[in-house]
């Protein structure tokens, strides 16, 4: 059964204030890599890039540590942390590291006491902006991915496309718009919470008067513009960008008012099957080659010196609405009812 993210967080509380999970000195690396490689393997729930790209991410840290597998668990955001939680609640502990698309996530496993810590030494080069949505020693941004929109170029001109989120309401996208369902993924909870605060719920009732295509995953509407079965609709530049660089008929514009950053946590459940594995890896996530692979496919630069696509403007140039950690927490259940209500599914 598939729980709703309000029935999983009031379980969550129901069970009382617990203490946090304690923070670990920073480990030996050496030590860390000979007991990863003891493990051989680590196993790690992703969301925030597709299926192709996290096994390609899992590929390149096996370059870096031959004989070191990643298994990896894509789903969409949410499922992958109802999937934790059963495994949590079954004690049959699957996951090493956990990357998050709902921000909240990792709080709620904080006050669980359901985290490992631990302190990557790489964790001093994070941006100062991602390092604040971080807990040092227990969990840090490991991606963050601007939502804008695209539209399919073979059969709308850069001219037609829309340049705001508001333009999406227009009658000729009846049937034409896609988008992703905030109740299976993270970053779509982020990006309808953010355009709820700027336009008020009204915005998605005349949304919905446009009879958009509604995905799950927030990489759907990519697939489905590509395709050009849909002809516009918000995506991350992390799924946005690989497209483009693939020769698909995508187009890119950045909402006049503004884009929505969706920032990723990762750290690691409180027991993992493959420990050292998973230190290393969370190590590495924090590392430079890293940071520059997202980066290349349109992922926000997460260390300081690693320059972002030269296609990309820089975040600080352009309009962009956020909203906190705390907001996703109490506003995102909220989000997932209301669309539910409006849209149904």
């Amino acid at each position: 059964m598939v729980l709703s993210r309000r029935h999983v967080v009031a379980g969550l509380s129901s069970l009382g204030v617990v203490t946090a999970a304690p923070r670990d000195a920073k480990a030996d690396l050496a030590a860390l890599e000979k007991g990863a490689r003891a493990e051989g393997s680590v196993t790690w729930y992703v969301a925030q890039v597709d299926a192709e790209r996290a096994e390609e991410i899992g590929r390149a840290f096996t370059a870096d540590y031959p004989g070191i597998t990643v298994s990896v668990i894509r789903t969409t955001g949410q499922v992958a942390f109802q999937r934790l939680l059963m495994d949590i609640k079954n004690h049959t502990p699957q996951c090493d590291v956990f990357s998050a698309t709902d921000a909240s996530h990792l709080p709620i496993l904080k006050d669980r006491n359901e985290l490992t810590g631990f302190a990557p030494e790489n964790a001093v080069h994070l941006m100062p902006h991602f390092a604040r949505v971080s807990d040092p020693g227990l969990y840090y941004v490991t991606n963050a991915a601007r939502y804008f929109m695209i539209y399919n170029t073979n059969k709308v001109t850069a001219a037609e496309a829309p340049k705001a989120w508001t333009d999406l309401l227009d009658p000729k996208w009846k049937g034409k718009v896609a988008l992703g369902h905030p109740a299976f993924s993270g970053c779509t909870g982020t990006l309808a919470l953010a355009l709820k605060r700027t336009y008020g719920w009204e915005f998605f009732e005349k949304l919905a008067k446009n009879n958009p295509r509604i995905g799950r995953s927030a990489a759907d509407p990519v697939t489905l513009i590509t395709a050009g079965e849909c002809l516009v609709g918000p995506a991350s530049a992390g799924g946005a960008y690989p497209a483009v660089d693939k020769g698909n008929p995508i187009g890119i514009v950045h909402p006049s008012d503004g884009v929505v950053l969706c920032q990723v946590p990762s750290g690691i459940p409180a027991r993992p099957p493959h420990p050292n594995a998973a230190k290393l890896f969370m190590e590495w996530l924090m590392g430079e080659r890293y940071s520059k692979l997202i980066a290349r496919d349109g992922s926000e630069p997460l260390r300081e010196g690693v320059a972002p696509r030269k296609d990309e403007p820089p975040l600080a140039t352009i309009k962009s609405i956020t909203v906190t950690v705390d907001e996703i927490r109490k506003g995102v259940p909220e989000v997932i009812e209301q669309w539910r209500d409006t849209f149904g599914g």
